[in-house]
């Protein structure tokens, strides 16, 4: 799939539900109104349509939320999208995660063919990770993600630098990352859903790395995962920490993905209101004639990036939540 400004589309991110256990103060207002099921597609609908877009080109696919790992089931459309890595037609299948379900799925993610995940977490104080979460408890996630080191799952921790809240522990993120073998990735708030005013949340990453470079020895590098970050070594710990910046450093340019709601509707780019209903032409017919020309017409109108700005007086860029489009 070659999109109009010649970017290869290999890289596709499904949120299997819009359900979350988490209210994070910069995803979701407190009081959400989440999806009827009825609206949602099912579990076995999602491995199809994933594997619509296998047989076009996607060689990888992350599943996200909400929370992925809430939605009944899951693990059995983990294991069919497994089946796909395992017989070579997926390059790798991940897993976005706020971690609070770990505890319980690590070894099955792992036995299902998942290398590694990405596992959301802002602070290590545990009264403010339940400000920010609204009423999460740390230690359970602590837990999830100790149990998916010893299930041997390759972790990145996702922090959303948040002003005010988060903005004095980089550097102890950094040393507790290093300390257990895990990479870090940093990520600018960005304008998506009516949730809070995104100029007192707003910290540019340039100026975290400029605190970071004060205490730490950063050398940049080409590393890639396949999304946008960029990435700089830590040489005191060997790690890895991310820099994930849609404000100030559009990544627009080499952008090689799209994302799929639970409901089916595809959206070619996360800043951007252009949608297309998969769901539709996916119930119309047990072929998949109509949902690939429906798919080709999609990623013929792939915008060439998103038009972020942070500002008191501005509304969000785009109405929806986060967690509708899936993170």
């Amino acid at each position: 799939m070659i999109d109009p400004f010649g970017r290869r589309v290999s890289y596709l991110r499904v949120s299997v539900t819009d359900r979350c256990d988490l209210r994070c103060v910069y995803c979701m207002s407190e009081d959400m109104a989440f999806l009827p099921k009825a609206d949602v597609l099912s579990l076995e609908e999602l491995e199809r349509l994933c594997a619509a877009f296998v047989r076009k080109g996607v060689r990888k696919i992350r599943l996200t939320g909400g929370e992925p790992l809430v939605r009944r089931n899951v693990m059995s459309l983990i294991g069919g999208l497994g089946a796909l890595v395992k017989d070579g037609a997926l390059d790798e299948l991940t897993l976005t995660t706020n971690g609070t379900q770990l505890a319980k799925h690590a070894e099955g993610l792992a036995a299902a063919g998942i290398r590694r995940i990405n596992i959301s977490l802002d602070t290590l104080d545990a009264d403010k990770f339940a400000i920010l979460t609204r009423w999460g408890k740390l230690d359970q996630v602590m837990e999830g993600i100790m149990a998916a080191k010893a299930a041997g799952l390759a972790i990145k921790i996702n922090t959303v630098a948040v002003h005010g809240v988060n903005d004095g522990e980089y550097d102890r993120l950094v040393e507790w990352c290093g300390t257990h073998g895990f990479d870090l990735c940093l990520i600018e708030t960005m304008p998506m859903g009516d949730v809070a005013d995104r100029s007192g949340q707003y910290l540019s990453l340039a100026e975290v790395r400029r605190q970071l470079d004060a205490h730490w020895t950063l050398a940049d590098t080409d590393y890639q995962t396949g999304g946008p970050a960029r990435y700089a070594t830590v040489a005191e710990t060997g790690q890895r920490v991310g820099f994930i910046t849609p404000m100030t450093h559009n990544f627009c340019e080499s952008c090689n993905r799209v994302r799929v709601t639970c409901t089916g509707t595809l959206y070619m780019c996360l800043g951007q209101d252009d949608a297309v209903d998969l769901r539709a032409p996916l119930r119309a017919s047990e072929a998949d004639n109509l949902l690939d020309a429906v798919i080709d017409g999609a990623i013929a109108h792939k915008p060439k990036g998103h038009d972020f700005i942070i500002d008191r007086t501005a509304p969000p860029a785009v109405a929806r939540h986060m967690s509708v489009t899936g993170g």
